[in-house]
């Protein structure tokens, strides 16, 4: 049954710790939790330009008050559904924990998603931001996912190919933004998992914690110590983890940068295609460890951005963009926010 409740902190539900108030807010535990809501206009009716759906929170830069209706998917459960000789396909729930559903891969030894550990967030979010780390995105072991139609209350499937995947990026940022509700994500993961060392990071990680022969749990267990390393904790400083995208350019504009800046760090994608690292623009523009009042960028990582207690969103926003303008008036680069403003 769909209820609901009025004038709800959002400081429990978002890691940058924005203390703004939501008009409406309703946690959908039940897929007829939704449906009821669609059936009696309830989305329409609390929300003009249709409701906000609400993870982890930690995708999500709050700038003011939210002045219609939070969604938030608390749904529950993992389930094997299917398995091969080589491949198991798992159907997890949207509500449930990113890292904590990792482990749980983990722990069954079930490959694919190690690398991916430690991000946070929900299940029903990475699928949205096609989430990666250490040379693994989302989109690599995914197989389709369940969403609701907020309109009609139609359950569809999404295939790989219908969510037009890309760098941090799908249909669901795009053409369908705001117009479906995931529901649940089946992966496709491998039961004689393939080892991916392709980040030197890891390899590092792992010779010094004395590993050889890793395994996925040693993967998983050295980018968690990775990322411990040099990012903050949100439990700690609020912050959302990576708050830019590392931009893209051409193979000739990077080759002219590499030449006024030889310790440019960037990354064959082949096509003529060249990725930057945002983070190394960004430090080298002089913003690391910078902090006016309570909003700053992280003295370990330049790219995340953090509040550091009573920062307002509207202050981070501003230094964001003071970031974007100083990277783009040095290396003629413009940066791309990775997280969501509201």
């Amino acid at each position: 049954m769909f209820t609901f409740r009025e004038n709800v902190s959002l400081f429990p539900y978002n890691t940058f710790h924005m203390d703004v108030m939501a008009k409406y807010f309703s946690e959908i535990n039940t897929i007829e939790d939704i449906l009821d809501a669609i059936e009696a206009h309830q989305l329409e009716k609390l929300s003009e330009n249709g409701p906000l759906i609400l993870g982890g929170g930690s995708n999500l830069l709050f700038t003011r008050n939210f002045t219609g209706l939070v969604l938030r998917i608390g749904n529950k459960g993992i389930e094997a559904v299917a398995v091969g000789d080589e491949s198991v396909f798992v159907k997890v729930s949207a509500g449930e924990n990113w890292h904590e559903f990792v482990l749980w891969c983990v722990d069954h030894g079930y490959g694919g998603l190690e690398n991916l550990s430690l991000i946070p967030g929900n299940v029903g979010s990475c699928p949205i931001q096609n989430i990666g780390a250490y040379g693994v995105e989302v989109k690599d072991a995914f197989y389709s996912l369940e969403a609701i139609d907020l309109k009609t209350g139609e359950l569809k499937v999404f295939t790989l190919d219908d969510c037009h995947f890309g760098y941090r990026d799908s249909i669901f940022k795009t053409e369908l933004r705001g117009k479906y509700l995931i529901w649940s994500v089946t992966f496709k993961l491998r039961l004689n998992p393939v080892i991916n060392l392709e980040y030197g990071a890891i390899k590092q990680e792992l010779s010094a914690m004395g590993i050889q022969n890793p395994g996925i749990s040693d993967v998983s267990k050295a980018v968690c110590n990775i990322r411990k390393g040099k990012l903050p904790d949100p439990e700690v400083i609020g912050n959302s983890g990576s708050f830019f995208k590392n931009p893209t350019v051409g193979l000739k504009f990077a080759e002219t940068l590499k030449e006024t800046f030889p310790n440019l760090v960037s990354y064959s994608l082949g096509n003529q295609e060249v990725k930057l690292a945002a983070g190394w623009l960004i430090e080298q523009c002089g913003w690391k460890g910078f902090r006016e009042g309570d909003a700053g960028v992280h003295e370990s990582q330049a790219l995340v951005l953090v509040n550091y207690g009573n920062a307002k969103g509207s202050e981070i926003l501003t230094l964001a963009h003071r970031v974007q303008n100083s990277v783009y008036e040095r290396f003629g680069v413009k940066l791309e926010m990775e997280v969501n403003v509201v």
